[in-house]
């Protein structure tokens, strides 16, 4: 089941969304996020099972859109006043948020999201934001698509599948090499 899109800003449903995001995210804080049951963030959000399953249609997908509305960011990116600068800044960032233990979750979390393309969109609006900043420079500019597949896959891979995640000297080299045309 797809979440809902184009809800009013402060209406009564934003109201019970995030009353639903806060009950997911105080449960998931005091246990195991395999023990939380819809029953449980429904009494502590203050409504029916049944407007979760109507809205989200079953647990993981709430726990997905709780993981990507926890991905938005909270300000733009860092300002180094360079190209390479500002992405290792963000991609360093990334990556040490990510590769925590709330991070791969979150990740796992919008692995099972209805819309996965919610994660790229949010990552390729932090990209495009530092590459604006280089717009009228002489430097050649990679694309988004480029940062996302030779700097942001790679690190999203080793945080998820393998036993530890990029190295900060392996990260900076997948920079270099995304940066080079």
């Amino acid at each position: 089941m797809a979440i809902k899109e184009g809800l009013r800003p402060g209406g009564r449903s934003a109201r019970v969304q995030e009353s639903i995001h806060s009950a997911v995210r105080e449960l998931l804080e005091k246990q195991e996020r395999s023990t939380v049951t819809v029953p449980q963030i429904a009494v502590r959000a203050g409504v029916t099972p049944s407007t979760i399953y109507r809205r989200w249609g079953d647990l993981s997908t709430l726990l997905a859109d709780v993981a990507l509305a926890r991905m938005r960011p909270d300000s733009e990116p860092a300002n180094t006043g360079s190209l390479r600068g500002d992405i290792r800044a963000w991609a360093e960032q990334y990556l040490d948020e990510m590769s925590s233990e709330p991070g791969r979750t979150i990740l796992r979390d919008v692995q099972c999201s209805a819309t996965p393309g919610f994660c790229v969109s949010i990552i390729s609006g932090q990209l495009q934001i530092i590459l604006e900043r280089y717009s009228d420079s002489s430097e050649m500019l990679p694309s988004v698509d480029r940062l996302i597949n030779m700097v942001v896959a790679p690190t999203v891979f080793r945080i998820l599948f393998s036993a530890a995640p990029l190295a900060a000297g392996e990260l900076h080299q997948l920079i270099d090499i995304a940066l080079h045309q």
